[in-house]
């Protein structure tokens, strides 16, 4: 997720662990709670994220794709970090100190806004088609949620309203939610948001609004509000998104019966539930190839068919209907062969096949076809000549290949014995 969406659920989170506690012996000492648990929640919420000083370990594409989401997301290593935190705000905060020496409340509510923050840093991590694998070095599969936009104007305002009502001064107030606003609300002239989702995210920040003006400093109506918009917005998310990959893996068995359906990374717009983009991995190992298709589709083709899903995340030039709910963009047929064989001989490639979840290669590159609609171009891509006079890299993390579904040939059937 963006680290907008990170710190306002990191601060909402504090917050809320800080009006459950028992309160402080005077106002002073409460205060200074309230700010050290916000300020570690915060952190905790974007600390993982300090992956990328990892990145100089290999070159690149691999330094990123490898480091980035790596050790620091997961459960395990979350734990030295939160201590390295809870080290670093004692030595370098000597308010903080006296209070966490004299205030076991505090200490509790520092615990838990380290521990919340991690987790929570990870769970958002997990809802986009981008992957974690939390549970490395016992499990180093990869974990992909496949439900929310990597940036989501909903988390903003959901969260980070309560957060803005909370500041003391009106026009600081004013400014933050018109600035939580009018963010999503650029995006829609720009035609990214539809205006029914925009609409949407207006009537969700009037509540808000009213919730924590009348909350005041203890209540936690709005923020208790603010979860419940989260977890039903990724609720129906999900349910989307397993209707939507339904809708591709029966349009495409239509098309191609002989073809084995493998994986469809499920891209959703920005708080839009209807609309869809995917990249499919499909197999035909007796033709010894598979097939990557890129595509949209929409979870609700009877009320949002897939012609209406905003133009700026679509690739209207070469977008080709097949339904009224889905479209296809680009598609590669691949020889299992190659790809086996430079996994074996390829030691950069056979890196770089431990983040690819939908490897695509010609003669001279490889890339994974999730990101070939980024604005940047695809960061993913590994161009074959940049490594041919290398070295085999060293810290490679070991993570489990996404796609050793086509990596290892299917064993076949045998028939039963009489």
């Amino acid at each position: 997720m963006d680290n907008l969406s990170h710190s306002v659920v990191g601060l909402a989170a504090g917050e809320l662990i800080h009006r459950r506690l028992p309160a402080e012996t005077d106002s002073v000492r409460q205060n200074l709670r309230r700010t050290l648990l916000l300020v570690s929640c915060w952190l905790a919420s974007n600390f993982p994220d300090l992956d990328l000083v990892l990145t100089p370990l290999l070159p690149e594409p691999l330094g990123y794709l490898l480091h980035h989401r790596g050790h620091t997301h997961t459960l395990l290593y979350a734990i030295p970090q939160a201590l390295l935190l809870w080290g670093l705000l004692w030595l370098l905060w000597p308010a903080a100190r006296r209070l966490l020496k004299t205030s076991p409340t505090a200490r509790t509510g520092l615990a838990l806004s380290l521990t919340a923050g991690f987790l929570l840093h990870m769970s958002m991590d997990y809802l986009n088609s981008y992957g974690i694998h939390p549970f490395h070095p016992f499990d180093s599969r990869w974990f992909y949620g496949d439900m929310v936009f990597i940036l989501e104007p909903l988390f903003w305002v959901a969260f980070g309203i309560p957060m803005a009502m909370m500041l003391r001064k009106a026009w600081m107030r004013a400014a933050l939610v018109l600035g939580l606003l009018g963010i999503p609300l650029y995006f829609t002239t720009k035609g990214f948001l539809p205006w029914i989702s925009m609409a949407a995210l207006g009537a969700i920040a009037v509540p808000l609004i009213l919730l924590q003006r009348k909350a005041g400093a203890q209540g936690i109506a709005a923020l208790l509000l603010a979860a419940i918009i989260g977890a039903g917005f990724i609720g129906m998310q999900g349910v989307a998104s397993k209707r939507a990959r339904q809708l591709v893996a029966d349009a495409l068995h239509t098309r191609d019966p002989a073809s084995r359906l493998l994986d469809a990374s499920m891209t959703s717009f920005p708080t839009n539930p209807a609309c869809w983009s995917f990249v499919s991995v499909e197999s035909n190992e007796s033709a010894g190839t598979y097939r990557l298709r890129r595509g949209l589709v929409s979870a609700l083709p009877d009320i949002v068919p897939v012609t209406r899903c905003p133009e700026a995340l679509s690739d209207r030039k070469s977008q080709k209907e097949m339904t009224a709910s889905l479209a296809l963009f680009s598609e590669q047929v691949g020889q299992l062969a190659v790809l086996r064989e430079l996994r074996r001989d390829n030691c950069h490639f056979e890196a770089w096949l431990r983040f690819a979840r939908a490897p695509a290669i010609n003669g001279t590159e490889a890339m994974d076809m999730r990101y070939s609609t980024s604005p940047q171009g695809n960061f993913t891509t590994m161009r074959f000549e940049d490594f041919k006079r290398s070295a085999c890299p060293s810290y490679v993390p070991q993570w489990s290949f996404p796609r050793s579904d086509l990596l290892s040939p299917i064993s076949p059937i045998l028939p039963i014995s009489p």
